[in-house]
Formats: C-alpha cells, sequence, structure tokens
C-alpha cells in the first residue's frame, strides 16, 4: 500500500487483530457461524498483508495472483451463500473488492511502478459502498438503552462488544485502501 508508513502499520496491526479475533470466534462454532468467522479473519489477515508499505516490503510478483485466485474463491463461495441470504452480499462485494485491489497492485497495472491504477468509476463505487458501510456500523456502535429489568441474552462471542467494532475498522480499512488507488 501506498500513503505514509506509519499510517500503514497501524492499518496492517488494526487488520491484523481483526483477523485474530475473528479466527478465536471461529473456535467454537459450527456451520454457518463457523464459516463467517473464518470467511472474516481470511479478510482482516489478508488486509493486513495488503497494508504493509510497498516501501518497506517489495512482494513477490506472484502474490497478487495468489491473492486474486484465494479471494476469487471466496468471492464465488459468498456468491453460493447469497442463495441463503442478502445477509452474504456484503462477504461477497469485501472478496470482490480485494481481488480488485489485487490486480491494481499486480505488475504492470501500474502500482508496481508507484502510480495508480484501478478504475476510477469502480473505485468510486467501492468507496461508497464502504463509506456507507461504515456510517452504518459506527450508528450501530450507540448504545441503545435496554428495556428496564430485561436480561442481555448470552454470547458465544469471547467478546462480543469487539464483534461490531472489529467489521467497523475493516470497512475503515477497505476506505483507506481503496483511497491509494
Amino acid at each position: 500500500m501506498h500513503g505514509p508508513v506509519l499510517s500503514c502499520w497501524l492499518l496492517v496491526a488494526l487488520c491484523a487483530a481483526t483477523g485474530a479475533y475473528c479466527l478465536v470466534r471461529v473456535r467454537g462454532r459450527s456451520g454457518e457461524a463457523r464459516r463467517t468467522a473464518g470467511g472474516e479473519a481470511l479478510m482482516g489477515f489478508g488486509m493486513a498483508v495488503m497494508a504493509v508499505p510497498a516501501a518497506v516490503v517489495a512482494f513477490p510478483r506472484w502474490t497478487w495472483t495468489v491473492y486474486t485466485v484465494v479471494f476469487g474463491a471466496t468471492a464465488f463461495a459468498a456468491l453460493w451463500a447469497a442463495r441463503r441470504g442478502a445477509r452474504h452480499l456484503h462477504h461477497l462485494i469485501g472478496s470482490l473488492a480485494m481481488v480488485y485491489m489485487a490486480l491494481a497492485m499486480a505488475p504492470g497495472s501500474g502500482h508496481g511502478g508507484h502510480t495508480a491504477a484501478g478504475t476510477p468509476l469502480l473505485t468510486g463505487v467501492l468507496l461508497g459502498y464502504y463509506v456507507m458501510y461504515v456510517l452504518r456500523s459506527g450508528v450501530r456502535l450507540v448504545p441503545v438503552p435496554s428495556a428496564a429489568g430485561a436480561p442481555a441474552g448470552p454470547s458465544a462471542d469471547p467478546l462480543p462488544g469487539l464483534l461490531p467494532a472489529c467489521r467497523l475498522v475493516m470497512g475503515l480499512a477497505m476506505v483507506a485502501m481503496l483511497i491509494t488507488l
């Protein structure tokens, strides 16, 4: 990723921490919840690696091909899962955005020469989607008073309050990475 080195490393740390939290969520889950947490962990770690400053680490040429294949397969799985519910469309868009960024970062696309690569219209559409996602996720973090005396239900998450915050972090990270295209 291109940008201030400190900002890139902070983004790497946030995305890696988010991926680690999602990986912890995988344990003790089954079925759909396990696949969702695993997909979010993959996205977090993938974004962490993609955010490593280009000035510090030069990834081998094949890295972006691997990214394209992995996130292309993830996009296909999300498309297949979207048959069961629209909630999988966000994962489809995220996977396709990762494929798009990997293709833009591939040698010969202009990124290797430290110039912008990527289609401005598609970048703008993805930016618009993620800005709206971040705003919606941020509003959901605002506490809502519950009915007096209503007990909170048990949660299977190790730290249940972190899940919405982690999704917000991944959305913000996607906005930051798309801006650099």
